[in-house]
């Protein structure tokens, strides 16, 4: 079987790299950062995903899974390289590939065999291009290699799923020799295999998150008109579903999408297409109605409170998403942020993204539980849809609350039950608010 090398312990990293080892591979996981390696070989894993802690300590057991921070010499072990470090979006919407060719670059200047080099960073289209040129320039000459598209499709809380069972595998090649290697590669995954070169493979990662981004935007523009006709947009996101050309995933109304990939992904796109000198208009469409929802928010809570300046606020939810810690572009902070500027006062509780919130926010009370955020507060936000937070005692809040007002950013409470309860409800394009 191969022997594998993936650069970059991040969140894709370290799932590729969990789940390789437990289909039998020998897999080297690499970073950089010597805390987190350290911390890896520990046992200590940096970031919270369902099932990953214990897929890492079963293949660690099984000396299938190993953790360094020397690129050269796991590189030189290994018949396949898989780049997964970063790349952040920089202020005009571009991605920041300087990780991808540093990288690229250490890579080439330790080749000693035919390797095969992956990317499955997501990058605009054109990179892999300028990934071969980068360690064409760097190798030694007698050395061949091939660079490959390898797109990720994972929702964090359920990566390793995506990954084991995913819907589709996407391999983007220049070469039957590279192509008869990710096959192989692939061969104990059960998924559509598409094969296609590095540049339709690159924009397929991109077109896929911002179409998801498109379906987002657009029922949230829909909420909009449900709210001012009285409408409820549950009920149009359900009909809606029922059509098999259109599907119910992607209809949830509510605050806005955030997170490491939709938004940057969505500028990344607006970003290539305006360098190929095609204007983008549908996805910075897309890109605006998500950035009003935030403001929206922030409305109904003014519509609920009259005035926000000292009052206080409990936020629960501060992941981008439940059954993760992700914090990045989290559509909660931002809200938060916005209502700090405003005078409020926060309390805030999350299952798991507490830890990396307090690095991210001044001036906000972190609570232990939703009962504690609730406690002498003038209104409860639920931003992201934990479990934990559908199943409140809503007769214990109440009590606990200043007023009794909640503004639900994901719609997950019942509105013909809170109204039977007393509250004022604020959610979003139920037709009533």
């Amino acid at each position: 079987m191969y022997t594998l090398s993936l650069i970059g312990a991040g969140y894709v990293g370290l799932v590729t790299a969990a789940c390789f080892a437990e289909l039998g591979y020998t897999v080297f996981c690499v970073d950089n950062d010597k805390t987190k390696i350290r911390d890896l070989k520990k046992g200590i894993i940096p970031l919270y995903e369902p099932g990953l802690a214990e897929l890492i300590t079963r293949n660690r057991k099984q000396k299938r899974l190993f953790f360094a921070g020397d690129i050269k010499t796991s590189v030189r072990q290994a018949d396949i390289v898989f780049i997964c470090v970063g790349t952040p979006s920089r202020p005009d919407g571009s991605a920041d590939l300087s990780a991808v060719e540093k990288v690229a670059s250490e890579i080439a200047r330790s080749l000693k065999k035919y390797t095969v080099i992956v990317e499955k960073s997501t990058v605009p289209a054109e990179t892999g291009e300028k990934i071969a040129r980068t360690i064409e320039m760097n190798k030694p000459r007698s050395v061949d290699f091939d660079v490959v598209s390898n797109p990720e499709f994972l929702r964090e809380g359920q990566a390793i799923k995506d990954t084991l069972r995913p819907g589709r595998i996407v391999i983007g090649v220049e070469s039957k020799r590279a192509e008869n290697v990710m096959r192989e590669l692939y061969k104990p995954i059960k998924a559509p295999l598409i094969v296609t070169n590095i540049n339709t493979a690159e924009i397929i990662k991109h077109a896929s998150n911002s179409f998801l981004a498109a379906k987002i935007s657009f029922i949230n523009a829909v909420a909009g008109l449900c709210d001012r006709l009285g409408a409820d947009v549950e009920k149009v996101a359900d009909a809606m579903g029922l059509d098999k050309r259109i599907g119910r995933a992607f209809l949830n109304a509510g605050a806005g999408f955030g997170g490491s990939c939709f938004p940057k992904d969505v500028d990344a796109f607006i970003h290539l297409a305006q360098q190929k000198g095609y204007d983008f208009e549908l996805l910075k469409t897309v890109r605006k109605i998500n950035h009003d929802q935030r403001l929206m928010i922030v409305k109904k809570i003014e519509e609920a409170l009259w005035i926000i300046q000292d009052k206080t606020i409990a936020v629960l939810g501060l992941s981008f998403k439940p059954e993760t810690d992700d914090i990045r572009s989290s559509v909660s902070i931002e809200v938060i942020k916005l209502l700090v500027h405003a005078g409020a006062r926060i309390k805030a509780y999350d299952p798991q993204a507490m830890p990396r919130a307090q690095k991210e926010l001044k001036h906000v009370f972190f609570c232990k539980n939703e009962y504690e955020a609730a406690d002498n507060a003038d209104c409860l936000l639920i931003m992201t849809e934990w479990k934990d937070f559908r199943s409140l005692d809503l007769m214990k809040i109440k009590r606990m609350l200043r007023q009794p007002v909640i503004v639900d950013g994901r719609n997950i409470l019942d509105p013909d039950k809170m109204r039977k309860i007393g509250f004022i409800y604020k959610c979003v394009g139920r037709g009533i608010s």
